[in-house]
């Protein structure tokens, strides 16, 4: 009796200074995890041209030893961590390029790059974290690579291009990214993201079951009337006046027929071009603008009734319309099951009452696109200084986000991968 007890205190003290250990790295990576979030954000790059960003990244995972391949969807990085012992293979995605935003703030890191994007000077900005989303990532990998020990399986990093969404006539980000194969090679059973938030208080992490982010989709509305001289518009058909009654009718759809008791769902039309002049009716218009949904079924109803509404309106005031839609992001859906297994995880190392369920928001992710081929869960980590009076919002030029906030995301995606791994 003697012999096991003596064997169980040995095998849990084994297990304690294990947890120690990787604790104690987990804090000592933080000087290194501020001092590469500093650079991204000092040497910020636009979408498929996160050159210079993916070589300091590819040039990190390699001298952790791990298995790196690079260009893959114009900039992006890949590595490959193999554990001791076999398992299921896991992935860890970042997004890596910045925005043409012109950074107004006094931080002393601040970006003065600029740039011609969409032919208009400009300066560059991670205006949306994708910086300290980097350092998380690249921290998270050197950590794991000492404990090979503790995977049962292997983990794939994926630094991500293009979130933002390609230029123009160019493919990009986590569509591309599938399309040349980063989820297999080995196959990907789970792939976890998060998102720091600037309005989202240090230490805390928030998550959603089912949709969490929009689906969004670009939509054009192309209305063809009859020019004639405004003084005498029952000479011609007016499109300006058709768009107008086809704006007010898409609203419709989201305040009679949606049913948002469900999930939320928007109609914006944020672009209409028309005419040359005050005095003539123009021959046609243009509308763009995008829908944003959170359920698949009320997305298929909603582009249904837009398309059969424009091209009736349309019809009813003499003219005609036609309707056609870009999908830009799908709806970022966390697998319920999988959403159930890693929450402890994550209560583990914020502490439960720091894990907060949110309501869905309307923006949206191309992480959306790994978990339509994949289980995965993506969630929200809090980057706003405690007890600030003010924050800022994403996309915006005083965007700021408290370095330590990134700490947590460490300890977040080194928790619920290990979890993951040795608990199948």
């Amino acid at each position: 009796m003697k012999a096991i007890f003596a064997l169980l205190f040995f095998s849990t003290s084994l297990i304690i200074s294990a947890q120690n250990t990787l604790k104690q790295d987990i804090i000592n990576i933080e000087d290194k995890l501020i001092e590469w979030r500093h650079h991204f954000h000092q040497n910020p790059e636009l979408s498929n041209r996160e050159f210079k960003t993916a070589e300091k990244i590819a040039e990190h995972l390699k001298s952790l030893g791990l298995d790196v391949e690079t260009g893959i969807a114009k900039t992006g990085v890949v590595a490959l961590l193999k554990g001791d012992h076999p398992g299921k293979v896991v992935a860890l995605r970042a997004d890596i390029d910045a925005l043409p935003v012109t950074e107004r703030n006094d931080l002393p890191f601040k970006s003065e790059v600029r740039t011609t994007f969409l032919n208009t000077e400009t300066g560059v900005m991670h205006a949306c974290g994708h910086d300290t989303h980097i350092a998380i990532l690249m921290a998270t990998a050197e950590v794991l690579s000492k404990h090979k020990d503790k995977i049962n399986g292997t983990i794939k990093f994926i630094f991500q291009p293009a979130e933002e969404g390609p230029p123009p006539g160019e493919e990009g980000g986590a569509k591309l990214m599938i399309k040349e194969g980063v989820l297999e090679n080995p196959k990907v059973d789970a792939i976890f993201g998060l998102h720091i938030n600037s309005q989202t208080p240090v230490g805390t992490i928030k998550y959603k079951t089912g949709g969490i982010m929009a689906s969004v989709e670009r939509f054009v509305i192309d209305v063809k009337g009859k020019q004639t001289h405004g003084s005498q518009p029952w000479s011609g058909v007016d499109p300006i006046l058709i768009s107008a009654k086809i704006i007010d009718g898409l609203q419709t759809i989201i305040s009679r027929e949606a049913k948002l008791t469900d999930e939320a769902a928007v109609i914006t039309v944020g672009k209409i071009t028309a005419g040359t002049r005050f005095n003539i009716i123009p021959e046609s218009a243009e509308m763009i603008g995008t829908v944003r949904t959170l359920d698949p079924n009320m997305r298929t109803m909603i582009e249904k009734r837009m398309k059969e509404m424009t091209e009736t309106i349309a019809n009813a005031y003499g003219g005609e319309a036609t309707i056609t839609f870009q999908n830009n992001t799908a709806i970022t859906y966390n697998d319920p099951d999988l959403t159930e297994q890693v929450l402890p995880s994550l209560q583990k190392v914020a502490g439960e009452e720091n894990v907060e369920l949110m309501k869905a928001t309307t923006g949206g992710e191309d992480f959306s696109y790994f978990q339509e081929v994949v289980p995965g869960v993506y969630f929200f980590l809090g980057g706003m200084t405690p007890g600030s009076v003010e924050s800022y919002p994403h996309h915006t030029p005083d965007f700021k986000i408290d370095d330590s906030g990134m700490l947590l995301g460490v300890k977040a995606f080194t928790q619920l991968t290990l979890d993951y791994l040795n608990n199948q």
